[in-house]
């Protein structure tokens, strides 16, 4: 068969289908060159799912007579420029384009018309392409004082297989409701609209630059409850910025299309992203379960490729194991400084419940007022006219230390451990509720004082003023019930020690390190050339978290020791797991997952179970054990592990205001 030249027109489709996959791609080109132009307001109008008709407005700098012509030419860009050697640079890129493919892409399957009044000039002009076909540049009519308006009609008329593969209308809808979002998180200086067949969807105004303006539009964006349940990440290691926000681990979802990565200004899909954030959740997530998360790098442009594809959607780091360690260390960072802290969406998925319930009728044939109360459930600790009933002391993991002081006279118990810390009563309650473990940082007080603290004098205890309270009561043997100055905590308490013991295990594992146990006859493990490499490579790494391997051979690897907390285990599979797991995230993620859920399965059997009944002490020393506990807001599922009710809600539940 003969070799032949192509047609310039089916040259020019041919690229077009790289850049122009659907509406949604043919509007982020758009918007892109709406940025570069410095628009501070682009709007956007799509029919029949963009495929009818699409309106992209902005009020950038614009275009002159003798530039629209040159706009729609292959390959021709204001982005670039040769340097003094007269050199192209495709590396130091910092604009959204640089490709100069967006416009005559477009053209070539749809019908293109671009008016345009350039910022200076008093008179606007447009030009027309019709399937490639170049019309003249005219005068036209433009409202604003300088920017463009492009308006694309008929997408992909020009090359029908492609609307073949086109999916429904309210699907590209989507997607371009998606892409603006995406736009309007990474560019929140920028105002957007987006109208949908006549229909307003999206209204952002610009919002100042910086975390609260960022934050702001997050929240526009993902909905307030990001807003409320977000925390900050500014961290810099060797040259590369990581700033963003990413949801506490109680606010999660079903899948990972609330995860957004930025780099550069830029949005990008990177298999990077899903990679650490499962690494640096993965304590506190169950496998299907998701973090919400908007992460933006900032590095030299010469360290990221975003030449990687036509639609500039992905990036190649230079490096890309410092971003990935960026990630997942900054994440956990952030995550530990949370502390206790977790959703505002427990209370609020609580109340609606009440709300419902009581909006039912609890049972069938029920009439008010006919209810006679029954004898206290088993698992109330009653309250009586002496105070408290309690059972007899027992014994509980790090909370034993406290019961008997606590439970005599609490504030003269503080007194004397205050006496050994030099009189910090804050520093006294933490020593005492870790019964003799090593206590975490200090808790942080608002006005860094213990509360109730007066200016050179002891403050008088008072356990409400605590971040989770006072408890007062145990329901059902399993919830504690804590009083705090604003409201009411109510507290799993297998789920809450359950972390706790978790959390201890970890530090005496990183303390002392991961018991290895030797086999008896070491396992060869047959893997892809590629994959024994990687694997091998990361021996070191393996080592310390209790596997040893070593290369035997080409395609193979010998492993010679296990992680004794696994027990017996399957460790070609293991193995395997690990390969798989390096070649997609490139972190041995398997095997601390691995481990992490032994440590979990040990820590719920060795923890408060729900049916135990505590007594008055012991509760309130599990409620302090959780204040100075990172993590302690969640078990290690990713459930709450107490929900706090504000005393303004309660009283709208009753009618009280």
């Amino acid at each position: 068969m003969p070799i032949r030249r192509l047609p310039p027109e089916t040259v020019n489709r041919i690229a077009a289908g790289e850049v122009v996959e659907r509406p949604a791609s043919a509007i982020k080109e758009l918007v892109d060159n709406a940025i570069d132009a410095g628009a501070t307001r682009i709007e956007v109008e799509a029919h029949g799912g963009g495929l009818t008709r699409i309106l992209v407005a902005d009020d950038g700098c614009g275009l002159s007579a003798e530039e629209l012509p040159v706009a729609i030419e292959r390959h021709a860009t204001s982005k670039l420029a040769p340097d003094a050697d007269g050199l192209w640079d495709l590396l130091r890129i910092h604009t959204m384009g640089f490709r100069g493919e967006a416009l005559p892409s477009i053209g070539s399957v749809a019908r293109l018309s671009i008016s345009s009044r350039a910022k200076g000039s008093k008179d606007a002009f447009s030009i027309l392409v019709e399937g490639g076909a170049v019309g003249e540049v005219a005068p036209a009519a433009f409202a604003g004082d300088h920017g463009a308006r492009i308006e694309v009609r008929d997408l992909f008329y020009a090359t029908p297989a492609r609307l073949k593969f086109m999916k429904s209308e309210r699907a590209e809808a989507l997607a371009i409701t998606e892409e603006i979002k995406r736009q309007a998180m990474a560019n929140e200086g920028v105002g957007f609209s987006l109208d949908i067949d006549g229909r307003r969807v999206i209204r952002l105004p610009p919002e100042h630059p910086g975390p609260q303006g960022r934050l702001a539009r997050l929240s526009a964006v993902l909905g307030r409850d990001f807003q409320d349940n977000a925390i900050e990440i500014d961290q810099t290691r060797d040259g590369v910025r990581l700033t963003g926000f990413a949801g506490l681990p109680t606010y999660n979802r079903g899948n990972a299309a609330h995860q957004y990565l930025f780099v550069n200004g830029r949005p990008v899909r990177d298999r990077l992203l899903q990679g650490a954030l499962r690494a640096a959740y993965a304590d506190f997530l169950a496998r299907d379960r998701h973090p919400t998360a908007a992460l933006y790098i900032s590095l030299d442009t010469a360290e990221v490729d975003v030449n990687v594809h036509p639609a500039k959607a992905e990036v190649r780091f230079r490096d890309p194991a410092l971003v990935r360690g960026l990630i997942v260390g900054a994440l956990r960072h952030a995550l530990a400084a949370a502390g206790h802290r977790a959703s505002t969406t427990t209370a609020a998925s609580a109340l609606d419940a009440i709300r419902a319930q009581s909006m039912a009728a609890p049972y069938p044939g029920y009439q008010p007022n006919t209810y006679q109360g029954g004898p206290s459930p088993a698992g109330f600790s009653a309250w009586q006219a002496g105070g408290w009933t309690r059972p007899a002391p027992q014994v509980l993991p790090g909370l034993s230390d406290v019961s008997a002081r606590y439970e005599a006279a609490p504030e003269e118990a503080y007194a004397t451990r205050a006496e050994a810390f030099g009189g910090g009563v804050a520093e006294a309650v933490r020593e005492a509720a870790y019964g003799g473990y090593d206590a975490p940082p200090a808790i942080a007080y608002p006005g860094g004082a213990y509360p109730g603290a007066a200016e050179g004098s002891t403050p008088a205890f008072d356990p409400v003023d605590f971040p989770l309270g006072a408890a007062r009561a145990q329901v059902h043997e399993t919830y504690i019930v804590a009083q705090t100055r604003d409201g009411v905590v109510i507290v799993d308490q297998h789920a809450a020690h359950e972390r706790l013991v978790y959390e201890r295990m970890k530090t005496e594992m990183a303390a002392g390190g991961v018991a290895r146990q030797a086999l008896l006859l070491p396992e060869v493990v047959e893997l892809d050339p590629a994959e024994a490499e990687r694997v091998v490579a990361r021996a070191e790494e393996l080592a310390a978290l209790g596997l040893v391997v070593e290369s035997f051979g080409p395609g193979a690897v010998l492993v010679r020791e296990t992680p004794a907390l696994l027990g017996k285990t399957d460790a070609a599979g293991l193995v395997r797991d690990i390969a798989d797991d390096l070649a997609e995230n490139g972190a041995a993620l398997a095997l601390k997952e691995r481990l992490e859920e032994v440590c979990s399965t040990m820590a719920c059997h060795g923890s408060v179970r729900a049916g135990r009944r505590l007594n008055g002490a012991e509760m309130n020393a599990l409620l302090r054990e959780m204040e100075a506990t990172p993590h302690s807001g969640q078990c290690n599922h990713g459930r709450p592990t107490y929900v706090e009710l504000k005393l303004a809600d309660i009283e709208r539940l009753f009618g009280r205001r």
